[in-house]
């Protein structure tokens, strides 16, 4: 992105060819232009979309938009795609979003498709086990490697679509109803329309007036071993029980398993970043459990190991703000933030992806003067979706994360062996992804 200190950056959104079209001839439309204009003889655009923050909910949403014919550009404030982290588990929900906007198929060469789920306690025994298909034949459940999923979205976008040392350091809304967006490097923005995908602290949503995401009691060690000859586990997602203490790996490739350790903490403490420290504290936590999680864990590039707080919002009615303020929207984590144990953080990002897509395309080709009313609907049928995952995947993660002897006794010999049935637990990954 050339460097812009003194004049006002315009966006001339242009169209991309209808989805069949593009999707069937594999041409790339030009890349979006981007030109320097005075600011007294600039009209300002009325279909400038400015996507902000290049993750799972920000790549995602601009393709859609891509695929629907609309362009916009991605704002991304590192100087590449942030590739690091491990990687993340899809349910059917997920990659129904992933076909209807091209990829799915790219992706699932990659990786394997689980079978089913084993849940252990830390002593080893088996407690109970499931297979995906026996509970919903048309369920598809495979861990997908952070970076690739990124890598495969970015390359379906028209070149120079994300732009790249791109900070935001301050938003306001004009006179005029245009969305100012001043980057770092001192570049000004003008857009009609924002999306706001830049994470868990989004600044766009602290805009918005939400509160910082709230921590939820739990910390969560993650990495991605490694096995150049071939990694020796069944597509099987493997749970361990302990008390204020769970652990799990699944086999990502042939040659990868990802691995996560979650364990009680009163504060999320200090930021660790030293890869020994950060294997050495893992290992600690598990020393005695199966022998399996740490050899898994030793052959784990130092790279990939990271540990972060869980945290989460909710949505209530009437006390959080809307969604949407004018011009500006929320996607993924920066509206809904939640912890990982239904697997739905990125599952959510995406399905929110193609709704917003959908609303806003249709609002700009027909009705230009409705975007905000197509703001509206979005949050009105995404509202109802997210709201109660949130609150779910935290109530099981705190369930999951008991400590009281007794009560971990009567969940591993009554609750998980007697009591659980998969197939309700996987409800929520039900969801109508109506093609583009």
């Amino acid at each position: 992105m050339a460097t812009i200190s003194s004049n006002l950056l315009y966006l001339n959104t242009r169209r991309s060819p209808p989805f069949s079209q593009q999707f069937q001839s594999s041409t790339r439309t030009k890349p979006i232009t981007v030109s320097i204009i005075k600011a007294q003889l600039a009209p300002s655009p009325k279909e400038d979309i400015v996507i902000v923050g290049a993750g799972i909910a920000g790549l995602s949403t601009a393709l859609a938009l891509h695929r629907l014919g609309i362009g916009s550009i991605v704002l991304e404030q590192a100087v590449s795609l942030r590739t690091g982290g491990t990687s993340l588990t899809l349910f059917k929900n997920g990659w129904q979003v992933l076909d209807t906007i091209g990829v799915g198929n790219d992706l699932r060469k990659q990786f394997l498709e689980i079978q089913g789920m084993v849940i252990k306690s830390e002593d080893g025994r088996e407690l109970r086990s499931f297979r995906f298909k026996d509970e919903d034949e048309s369920q598809e459940v495979r861990a997908v490697e952070r970076r690739i999923l990124l890598e495969t979205l970015a390359n379906q976008l028209p070149p120079d679509t994300v732009q790249f040392s791109s900070k935001l350091a301050n938003i306001e809304r004009t006179e005029n109803g245009e969305i100012l967006l001043e980057l770092e490097d001192g570049a000004r923005l003008y857009s009609k329309i924002v999306i706001g995908c830049d994470g868990i602290r989004s600044p766009i949503a602290k805009w918005m007036g939400f509160s910082g995401p709230r921590y939820v009691g739990h910390c969560a060690f993650r990495g991605l071993a490694s096995y150049p000859e071939g990694q020796p586990f069944e597509p099987k997602v493997n749970y361990v029980y302990g008390r204020g203490l769970r652990a799990g790996y699944v086999p990502v490739s042939p040659t990868k398993v990802y691995w996560f350790i979650c364990f009680n903490r009163s504060s999320p403490g200090p930021k660790i970043t030293d890869a020994y420290e950060l294997k050495k504290k893992a290992k600690e936590l598990v020393r005695n459990w199966p022998s399996e999680l740490l050899n898994i864990i030793d052959v784990t590039p130092d790279d990939t190991i990271i540990r972060t707080p869980l945290v989460d919002r909710w949505l209530w009615p009437a006390v959080t703000p809307r969604a949407s303020d004018g011009g500006v929207v929320l996607v993924g984590d920066a509206w809904h933030p939640m912890t990982p144990n239904l697997g739905q953080g990125a599952c959510c990002a995406l399905e929110d992806a193609v709704v917003l897509a959908r609303k806003l395309a249709n609002a700009i080709i027909s009705e230009p003067e409705s975007i905000e009313s197509a703001f509206r609907s979005y949050e009105a049928e995404r509202w109802p979706r997210v709201f109660p995952l949130t609150i779910r995947a935290n109530l099981v993660g705190s369930a999951l994360q008991w400590e009281n002897p007794l009560v971990c006794s009567v969940r591993n010999n009554v609750v998980i062996p007697k009591l659980v049935r998969l197939g309700p637990l996987l409800e929520h990954t039900n969801f109508e992804c109506e093609p583009l």
